[in-house]
């Protein structure tokens, strides 16, 4: 962290303060130290199940949460309903809830899709619900509808599919609907692999099934974040608007990408453009190819994977591969992206009174970027706190006339800045405050001075509040 006197201050940055009035006092320049910032609504997924129950966490021992894997912050659980729901009314939730765990008492959260439809397994939704009578049909993928196909889908507009798929939806909402440890759900239940489409399998696509299948989630899943695939629209067709992505943004549904670098040739991907209309206010997931298929093919390009982040916007990536190969490989290109990706909330100047009275107002200015890719979805407010030599909290100065949801992103090195005022009173009224020479920390959170966003700043609490400097409380003159 880099410090300047006043008169430095004054001699250097005279243009850009003359519309200020800054008493004397400190002001300080936090350095970005560069760390990988783990935060809510951004990061690092880890396909811990990838469809295939080995696909790839089954190497992890359970005491191994990639706690060495910069930016990781979600465990992503994506694996078919008939795992979950071996029998009617019969739940196997630790399939889920095990691999869970392990990252929540890390303070990470998860993801889920859970899929109807899978090639390398005949029955994706459970067999009960075939020999209850729902229709559907047996495919051979690539191939389409066969009555000797090695996979069956139901026809996905089928009453008796539809019936248990409904009450096996709400018993998975009541567990995972607004669970503060769900990061965002996929709309899973209908096409191949949960993806939206059924041109490689059953060939059923509609935008009416795709919309029930939306619908169905949403009657349940009130409060979490949902999300469908950018192949609801098609898996290979450019463009900006498409009647299904419509209508899922019109509903609060956002978008994941699916299809990074899953191509041999260029185009790398499809649907940049369409991550235009999502990512100003909802987070834009991105899932590159499986990680030894492209390098089997040759087509594995770390520039390109940061590129996709900066096109897309993107608040999540994923981790789609063995993630301890997948790091010690591509270590350098992680530690770019995660300057980028998501958010990153910089304070480059912060300027206070050397001493102020108690119960007196003084003046805080304060100059912030988000100087990554997306918004600050979840928002935040800034504060000051202020700690005595024991570590107690003396004061929490909380400015709630700016969000910082509302913080613009930029171009790499061009982030726009927000220049801030605000004025703050320390022991108005109580608690009572002692005169003396205070700590000054910064953080961003609640209303209520609560730190909930990481920052990328030297001298962390523990707390995701950042040491500042030094402030003097002088008893009130009369």
């Amino acid at each position: 962290m880099k410090i300047l006197s006043t008169k430095t201050v004054w001699l250097c940055m005279a243009t850009v303060l003359s519309s200020m009035q800054v008493a004397q006092g400190a002001t300080v320049q936090p350095e970005d130290t560069g760390v990988a910032l783990v935060n809510p609504g951004m990061g690092w997924t880890m396909h811990f199940y990838s469809n295939v129950p080995e696909n790839y966490g089954s190497k992890l021992t359970p005491s191994d949460t990639l706690d060495d894997f910069p930016g990781l912050s979600t465990v992503y659980l994506r694996i078919p309903w008939a795992f979950v729901e071996p029998e009617e009314g019969k739940f196997n939730w630790a399939i889920l809830d095990t691999p869970a765990q392990r990252w929540i008492a890390k303070g990470k959260r998860i993801a889920l899709r859970l899929t109807c439809s899978e090639n390398w397994m005949e029955y994706a939704t459970p067999e009960w619900v075939k020999e209850a009578g729902a229709k559907g049909t047996f495919y051979n993928v690539g191939e389409g509808r066969s009555p000797s196909g090695a996979a069956w889908d139901p026809f996905y507009d089928d009453p008796v599919f539809l019936e248990k798929l409904d009450r096996f939806l709400a018993t998975y909402a009541a567990r995972y609907d607004g669970n503060p440890n769900v990061e965002f759900v996929d709309v899973g239940t209908y096409g191949l692999w949960g993806e939206g489409h059924t041109h490689m399998s059953s060939l059923q696509d509609s935008f009416e099934l795709q919309k029930l299948h939306i619908d169905l989630h949403l009657k349940h899943f009130k409060k979490s974040l949902l999300c469908i695939s950018d192949d609801f629209a098609g898996h290979n067709q450019p463009g900006y608007h498409f009647p299904i992505t419509d209508y899922a943004l019109s509903k609060g549904v956002t978008l994941r990408d699916d299809s990074i670098m899953t191509q041999l040739e260029a185009p790398w991907w499809y649907h940049a453009e369409m991550a235009q209309a999502f990512w100003p206010s909802l987070p834009v997931i991105l899932e590159h190819q499986h990680y030894t298929a492209t390098k089997k093919l040759g087509t594995w390009n770390p520039e390109l994977l940061l590129q996709s982040v900066e096109e897309y916007h993107a608040a999540f990536m994923s981790i789609h591969g063995w993630p301890h190969e997948f790091l010690d490989e591509n270590r350098e290109i992680i530690d770019r992206i995660n300057l980028r990706i998501g958010y990153r909330l910089q304070p480059l100047e912060v300027a206070w009174p050397d001493t102020v009275e108690i119960g007196e107002a003084f003046k805080v200015q304060w100059t912030w970027a988000n100087k990554a890719v997306a918004p600050c979805y979840p928002g935040g407010f800034p504060a000051l706190t202020l700690k005595d030599a024991g570590g107690g909290i003396v004061s929490v100065l909380v400015d709630e006339t700016f969000d910082f949801r509302g913080l613009e992103t930029g171009p790499p090195g061009a982030a726009p800045e927000k220049k801030l005022e605000s004025r703050f009173t320390v022991g108005l009224v109580a608690p009572t405050t002692e005169p003396g020479t205070y700590e000054v920390f910064i953080s961003v959170g609640a209303r209520d001075g609560t730190p909930q966003i990481a920052l990328p700043l030297a001298r962390d609490d523990g707390q995701r509040r950042y040491r500042l400097g030094r402030i003097a409380l002088e008893k009130k003159t009369k």
